[in-house]
């Protein structure tokens, strides 16, 4: 059986760090200027709240994320009055259809279980014409592919992490109209815009 994230959830951050300080947290900053600037957001797999401080001090929305221990620290970061925290999983979202008019998901869809579940579910619940913002760890389309079908191996039974997924193509085969994909650090870190 996986770690769990309320396993990990003490020595998240610290683990994360360095990654943040050399480009996680300037591709965050990418993936939340493509949320419109008005409106209700949607942030799915909230993790500790690390996108929080880069949030419009107006923004509207909910923070929802599956895991009691990771919900344990993003209570106590400084966030938007408007941002609520709820306790939900990507493939069952406890929210009426078309609710939000935008949604944001930065590092989630590689542990998820089932990638087009959570699709279907975003379908619902983004108005159509909503925006979709991702940050996503994925398969390079270059000679680094097969590495990362090996770590997947790894990494799954491990963490629940896919290293290997393909996000942008299974968003698309889940009915989104991808509108930008931008590829760095050698195609691993994508950032993914898409509309409902």
């Amino acid at each position: 059986m996986p770690i769990s994230y309320d396993q990990i959830a003490p020595r998240y951050e610290n683990s994360i760090q360095p990654l943040e300080r050399w480009f996680l947290r300037d591709l965050r900053k990418e993936a939340i200027a493509a949320l419109p600037p008005n409106g209700r957001i949607l942030e799915l797999g909230a993790g500790t709240g690390l996108n929080f401080p880069f949030y419009d001090a107006e923004l509207n929305g909910v923070a929802v994320e599956p895991s009691t221990g990771m919900l344990r620290f993003a209570i106590h970061k400084a966030k938007p009055a408007a941002l609520t925290l709820v306790q939900g999983c990507g493939e069952s979202l406890p929210f009426a259809s078309d609710t939000f008019d935008a949604l944001l998901a930065t590092l989630v869809l590689c542990s998820v279980q089932s990638p087009e579940d959570v699709f279907g579910e975003i379908r619902r619940v983004v108005r159509p014409g909503g925006t979709i913002s991702l940050l996503e760890h994925v398969r390079p389309h270059n000679v680094l592919g097969p590495v990362f079908d090996l770590l997947s191996l790894m990494t799954v039974p491990l963490f629940g992490d896919h290293m290997n997924r393909q996000t942008s193509k299974i968003a698309e085969r889940s009915g989104l109209k991808i509108m930008k994909v931008r590829r760095g650090r050698l195609g691993i870190h994508n950032v993914i815009t898409c509309v409902v």
